[in-house]
């Protein structure tokens, strides 16, 4: 029987301390009820009833923590995005530039352009180095 009550003692004494650092390291957003030193004044003097306080009334549940919501379902993300309009003006101005570059590289200044081989006679022939 004395094994019973010594691992029933040090059941008790790991919740008593489990039960003090859970109070300890909780933000005070977290506490209900008193503050948090008052919290730890009450699991600490009074180490299982503490503790079992502590839980059942002291402790806020995680599932109050905001949860994650999808961007097309969250009205602040969707109120953040641009607007159409805005987009419509960032296509244009992309065009724009794409315009501009397809012309610079439509010049032929800038490619070492060659022109054609000329053609001799009226028939539209090429002539190349030596005779046709």
């Amino acid at each position: 029987m004395a094994r019973v009550y010594l691992v029933l003692a040090l059941l008790l004494t790991a919740f008593w301390v489990y039960s003090i650092v859970d109070c300890a390291l909780q933000p005070p957003t977290r506490h209900r009820g008193v503050s948090k030193p008052i919290w730890l004044l009450i699991v600490v003097l009074l180490p299982v009833v503490g503790g079992v306080l502590w839980f059942l009334i002291g402790r806020t549940r995680r599932s109050s923590a905001p949860r994650f919501q999808a961007p097309d379902d969250n009205p602040e993300f969707l109120g953040r995005i641009s607007t159409v309009s805005d987009q419509d003006e960032r296509i244009r101005r992309l065009e724009e530039e794409l315009a501009a570059l397809d012309s610079e590289a439509d010049d032929p200044r800038d490619r070492g352009h060659v022109d054609p081989p000329s053609t001799d006679d009226d028939s539209g022939e090429q002539t190349r180095g030596g005779r046709s």
